[in-house]
């Protein structure tokens, strides 16, 4: 059998069903910034990966999500655990939470590269983007606000989702393609040959 199309499969039932996720998350005591995470890292799956015909399509995205938000709290976990320990070693009490130079130009870079991607979109998806993503407003409440169904507030995230998805795989390409889109890699490269 092939794979289910991309709009008729698993992300149409992904989008229908989002609230439903949602609550199956929150009854596993997911935050709703953590349920957001969880939902967004399973869109992106579910954008980049081909996934054959399911015989139970929403049990399949419930167990996904669930993996995800166990991935997320050990990744979450292994990393305070590993901070804690390095900085205890490394500077006492003293530590500086800000990111490296390096960090802040990749973040930099990152943030440009969605900024570019979601102006290319009309200002409807991107204001929908705005308000659920930023500013945390309820999909239902949007859809209120603008007088749209809940499902046209889903398509437009959708769109945005998708352009967000985009810019990282260019972003991933141009970097292993060594185009280099990120200053201090540059110029370490160039210090290497010298």
């Amino acid at each position: 059998m092939n794979a289910e199309p991309a709009e008729t499969g698993l992300k149409a039932l992904f989008f229908e069903n989002r609230p439903i996720l949602l609550r199956f998350l929150a009854a596993r005591r997911a935050t709703p910034d953590e349920a957001d995470d969880v939902l967004q890292d399973l869109f992106v799956r579910l954008e980049t990966q081909v996934i054959g015909p399911i015989a139970q399509p929403i049990p399949y995205l419930c167990r996904m999500a669930d993996n995800l938000l166990v991935d997320h709290r050990r990744s979450a976990a292994a990393r305070a655990a590993r901070e804690e320990a390095w900085t205890g070693t490394q500077f006492g009490s003293e530590v500086d939470d800000s990111p490296s130079p390096e960090r802040q130009l990749i973040g930099r870079e990152a943030l440009a590269a969605t900024t570019r991607a979601l102006a290319q979109l009309p200002e409807r998806t991107v204001e929908i983007f705005r308000r659920f993503r930023i500013e945390g407003a309820p999909q239902r409440q949007i859809a209120g606000e603008l007088d749209i169904s809940v499902s046209a507030v889903e398509k437009h995230l959708h769109k945005a989702y998708q352009a967000i998805v985009a810019a990282k795989a260019s972003l991933d390409a141009a970097s292993l393609d060594g185009e280099s889109p990120h200053p201090l890699r540059s110029q370490s490269r160039g210090s290497d040959n010298d």
